[in-house]
């Protein structure tokens, strides 16, 4: 039973304020989220909003549509009434598409029972956060690192201690220093969270990498929470290096990922989870009181994005390799700008000499190019004077885009 206030005989509060007093010194809302209140990228698309002629380079997904297969089979479902409620953590026929999946793409034999179905990879996050995190829990979280897992942590009123990746000195890749991510670790971090092939930056980690960041933390009971939702999006080879490959089946390791970015589904919302086969029943009671379920009909789409959808992420990876060459053409002419190589994604992460201040940049884009772009502040600390471009849009929209930005830049 909640306790009640105490109050006077004539029911007032005995502290000497009334109810419209109290009312006014209670929080509004959670304080944690004045915390989580400020994104530079949403503030820089909100600035945007309402011109006319923008060209909005800003979100994390491309203009291709979703394949006619994959939706096919969504009307199919839909035709056949798939309209309940799912299994809370996914339909079984499509945990075992995922273990299929796995097996043929990575390698990796792993029972279906280990596959958790989420509503988006965003909520994979927050599953995967909330089921190992308690407040003040202390995290590693290697950055730059998409804002929305920090804002997720933050959520979690996790204490965040960050590890920076480093520019190389000839500034074309970005390289973590593993024993200072290892320094990082106090008795209390309950958990390393790494993005890997990383959203912003392209950076890729690699397998000894893995190893030896797995390796160290089952010698001291840690968590590792990788978000691989780049995993197949890295030009030339199948897919990725990932965590599953260093890890035993019981380690502490929750690996995120989604449909979204693969096969052009980023408004559909799924997502899923690996975990061990230990974390099941936890997972499932977390669901229950989240989201309940995935949504049903749309995870026969996913059956067949995971069945038939090879075709169509080579050639997606193909138009991204392309366009990224593009992108980089122009900045050698351009001059002066910082570009790290990519090799994955549809992301360039840069810098332009002389605009040390994202922001200013980011809004004098908007003003003077009619572009929208994401500033690096978004993403950490380090990379305040860095930009995020998406080139995942046709080639002559494009072209307009990077024309614009050479003219405002040169101005």
């Amino acid at each position: 039973m909640v306790a009640l206030p105490p109050r006077d005989g004539n029911g007032q509060l005995l502290s000497g304020l009334n109810d419209r007093d109290a009312s006014k010194t209670a929080p509004f809302m959670r304080p944690i989220l004045n915390d989580i209140h400020h994104n530079p990228g949403a503030e820089i698309v909100r600035y945007a909003r309402g011109r006319d002629n923008m060209i909005a380079l800003s979100m994390g997904e491309g203009d291709a549509p979703t394949p006619d297969f994959i939706i096919r089979s969504v009307q199919d479902a839909l035709g056949r009434g798939e309209t309940f409620y799912s299994p809370p953590l996914g339909r079984p026929e499509l945990r075992q598409a995922l273990s299929a999946y796995y097996l043929r793409h990575y390698g990796h034999d792993i029972p279906m029972e280990r596959f958790f179905v989420t509503p988006s990879g965003t909520s994979a996050v927050h599953l995967a956060l909330a089921a190992v995190l308690e407040k003040g829990d202390e995290v590693i979280a290697v950055v730059p690192m998409w804002k929305n897992l920090l804002g997720a942590m933050r959520l979690q009123q996790a204490d965040i201690k960050p590890v920076y990746l480093d520019l190389s000195a000839d500034g074309q890749d970005w390289v973590l220093n593993v024993e200072r991510l290892f320094d990082a670790v106090s008795p209390n971090t309950r958990a390393i969270v790494i993005n890997s092939p990383n959203n912003p930056t392209g950076w890729i980690m690699t397998t000894d990498q893995m190893r030896a960041v797995m390796d160290f933390a089952r010698a001291r009971g840690i968590w590792v929470i990788s978000d691989e939702v780049y995993s197949r999006m890295v030009y030339g080879v199948s897919c990725a290096p990932s965590f599953l490959d260093v890890a035993e089946p019981d380690d502490r390791l929750l690996v995120i990922n989604s449909f979204s970015k693969n096969w052009a589904m980023t408004g559909w919302r799924l997502g899923w989870l690996i975990g061990p086969k230990e974390a099941e029943q936890k997972i499932y009671d977390l669901v229950l009181y989240d989201s309940l379920c995935p949504n049903t009909f749309t995870q026969f789409g996913a059956i067949a994005a995971l069945e038939q959808g090879e075709d169509f992420i080579a050639e997606q990876k193909i138009r991204y390799e392309h366009n990224m060459q593009i992108v980089q053409s122009y900045f050698d002419d351009i001059g002066g700008i910082i570009a790290p190589r990519t090799r994955m994604g549809f992301y360039s992460f840069f810098k332009v000499d002389g605009h040390e201040d994202c922001m200013a940049l980011a809004r004098n884009l908007v003003d003077q190019a009619g572009l929208v772009l994401v500033p690096g502040c978004a993403f950490g600390e380090n990379v305040k004077g860095f930009m995020r471009m998406c080139f995942a849009v046709s080639e002559p929209r494009l072209r307009l885009a990077l024309d614009r930005f050479a003219t405002a830049i040169k101005r």
